[in-house]
């Protein structure tokens, strides 16, 4: 992990195109501003933990959800599926 030292109003570069800028320190809390591409995801981390989770849980299926779905297959899809 690389650890970096800034003072309020002072940033650090992420590649090109990300920005971090220390904007307040306060006791033990620390805000930051972030300069980033729309298309650059920027989480606090319980937040992206929590996506994460609910993504995982969304991608699985239950086999009798799988089983339900099968019975509205047409027949010829069904029999190539048991091979």
């Amino acid at each position: 992990m690389l650890t970096l030292t800034r003072s309020v109003g002072e940033s650090i570069r992420i590649g090109e195109d990300i920005e971090v800028y220390v904007v307040e320190v306060r006791g033990g809390t620390v805000r930051l501003g972030f300069k980033a591409p729309r298309e650059v995801a920027i989480h606090r981390e319980e937040v992206y933990r929590q996506i994460a989770e609910a993504n995982a849980l969304a991608a699985e299926v239950a086999a009798d959800a799988l089983g339900a779905l099968a019975a509205f297959a047409p027949e010829s899809e069904q029999a190539s599926s048991k091979k």
